[in-house]
Parts: C-alpha cells; sequence; structure tokens
C-alpha cells in the first residue's frame, strides 16, 4: 500500500468516512466515447440485484456479448429476456454455476474456454447467512465457502483462461477480473493466530455480521496477494466495492422482531445508494481502472486503502 493511501485509511475505516462515502460521494459516469464494442464480459450473480445492474451497465456501453453467469435457469432465463429486450443487438447467454459446489465452478471455468474472446469478468455472486449453515459438499460455513473458497477457486481457473483469450485475440489491453467485495471488511473481528479455516466452522463463535465482513476481508488479501504473483500485463486483477445499496437483498430475512426490522429498513434508505450507482462503482473497476488497480482495492471510484494482512514473525 502506498504512503497515500496509508495516511487515508483511518479516515477510510472509521464510521464517519463510511457516512461520508455513502452520502458525499457520487456516481461517476464513465465519460462519452468509452465503448465495450465487440468485447465480451462474465458477470456472476447477475439475476438480480448489484449483478444485473453491473451486467446492464457493460451492455449500455455496447457490450457484444454477457455470460451471466447464474444458479438458477429460470431466474437467469428471466433477467437475460429482460436484457434482450433492451439491448438486442447484443448476444446475452445464461450458463449455471453453483457456487456451493466445486464441480459446478470447474465446469463453468472449463466451458468459458469455448468463447473467442473475454475481456471482462465480475465475481459478484455472494450472500450472508443468517444462520449457521454448512455446505454437504464440503463441510465449510456457507458464506465462507460461497464469498471466500467457492471466490477464489473460480479466480484462479479463470486466470489461465482469461489469459489465453487475449494472447489468442492479440488485444492490447490485459483483460480485467474484479472480485465484488465490501467495505465491511474494515470492521471485520480479527482472526486468530494458526490456521483460518476452521475459524469460520465453528457453530457457536457464528454471527452474521462477524462471518461476512470476515469473509471480504479475505477476499482483499487474496487480491492483494493475487496482485504480486500475476502479471497486469497478462490480467488485471482487481477487488470493487459497491458500498451500502438499497433495493437489494442484502438483509434480507436477517431480523425477526418488528423493531429490529424497521431499524434495519430506516438505516438502508436512509444511507444506502441505489443499486444503480452501486453497481457503477464495480463497472468502473473493470472499465476505467487499468494496471494501476493491480492488486488493489477498488471503492467509490477510486483505489482505496484496505486492512492490511497482519506480519508474523519468524
Amino acid at each position: 500500500m502506498s504512503q497515500q493511501l496509508e495516511s487515508e485509511a483511518s479516515f477510510e475505516s472509521h464510521f464517519i468516512g463510511f457516512l461520508y462515502r455513502q452520502w458525499l460521494l457520487y456516481r461517476k459516469p464513465i465519460p462519452k466515447g468509452v465503448t465495450l464494442s465487440g468485447q465480451t464480459a462474465i458477470v456472476t450473480g447477475s439475476n438480480s440485484g448489484l449483478g444485473f445492474e453491473a451486467a446492464r451497465q457493460l451492455l449500455q456501453l455496447g457490450l457484444a456479448h454477457l455470460v451471466m453467469g447464474v444458479r438458477s435457469q429460470a431466474r437467469g432465463d428471466a433477467a437475460a429476456e429482460k436484457l434482450k429486450k433492451e439491448f438486442p443487438e447484443s448476444t446475452i447467454s445464461v450458463w449455471l454455476v453453483d457456487m456451493e459446489s466445486y464441480d459446478s465452478i470447474t465446469a463453468f471455468a472449463k466451458k468459458c474456454e469455448i468463447l473467442p474472446r473475454i475481456d471482462i469478468a465480475i465475481l459478484n455472486a455472494g450472500l450472508r447467512c443468517d444462520h449457521f449453515t454448512t455446505v454437504k459438499a464440503t463441510g465449510h460455513e456457507k458464506t465462507f465457502q460461497v464469498n471466500y473458497l467457492s471466490t477464489i477457486l473460480l479466480a484462479i481457473l479463470l486466470l489461465p483462461v482469461l489469459k489465453s483469450k487475449k494472447l489468442s485475440s492479440n488485444s492490447s489491453s490485459p483483460p480485467r477480473l474484479s472480485i465484488v467485495t465490501s467495505d465491511t471488511s474494515y470492521w471485520a473481528d480479527p482472526l486468530k493466530p494458526g490456521p483460518v479455516l476452521p475459524q469460520f466452522d465453528i457453530p457457536e463463535e457464528f454471527k452474521p455480521m462477524r462471518s461476512y465482513p470476515r469473509s471480504k476481508l479475505l477476499q482483499l488479501y487474496f487480491v492483494s496477494k493475487l496482485g504480486e504473483e500475476i502479471n497486469a500485463d497478462d490480467v488485471i486483477v482487481n477487488a470493487s466495492n459497491p458500498g451500502f445499496c438499497k433495493g437489494t437483498q442484502f438483509g434480507d430475512g436477517a431480523v425477526k422482531t418488528f423493531i429490529s426490522s424497521l431499524t434495519f429498513w430506516i438505516f438502508q434508505n436512509l444511507i444506502g445508494r441505489t443499486v444503480e450507482s452501486g453497481a457503477s462503482a464495480v463497472v468502473d473497476s473493470v472499465v476505467m481502472k487499468g494496471k494501476e488497480s493491480h492488486g488493489s482495492y477498488v471503492s467509490d471510484w477510486g483505489i482505496r486503502p484496505y486492512v492490511q494482512a497482519p506480519t508474523t514473525s519468524q
């Protein structure tokens, strides 16, 4: 992290910084003349919410081919029909990917090899569980499984595919891969020394807003490390934060009492930005940000500081 970003970290991670981002930072439109004509993009979790809107904004920029990675064929087809009516000249494909299944993720990445080119991959699929739930196939807690383990597996599997597409198309611009993360990572409970995975799989210690921020924090650590290992000339990798948005499924069913439900609704509508605004921050990270964002945290249309991984003494 640069000294400038480090100097901003204290403010960014403070609640006042959160309010500043939500209230005073507004959507920055993509400059006129920027086009994705002829390009192909993959967006997971794109049948609703932020993923759907991000896909829509990419199509507004002239995207030639959109691959919607979804868990439900029916919901994916319904979302695709809406987009096809609005953008009849673009090709829109609906491909299944179940983020709870390693086999499904592997098959999805393998299928991506048939695409003539891939310019953008937005890994948006994610969730927050309200109760401790394990994925039968892996034995891991569901939030951690989907947001971290499955997402980084898909990222790792897509990297050589993206690189090969750049080489075969002789494109001068590297493909871009962005993992959609969250600024809740700023407030994640510290992980204990020792193995990380077991710490997510303890039912007695599970809390919805403990597991979720921790999973997002690990995403940032992963992207930061990946930026050190992957050449930005081959693939540009970053993490993008849409901010806290209203009109999404985040928080659905998380609160049970009338008072807590009303409190969350007021907070969401008072603080939350629109889905259109949040999605534009994600689109900005793959359209307007280049090699300067490699291995970085892109939030609110700019490169921001992230929580650094603790160092261990030898």
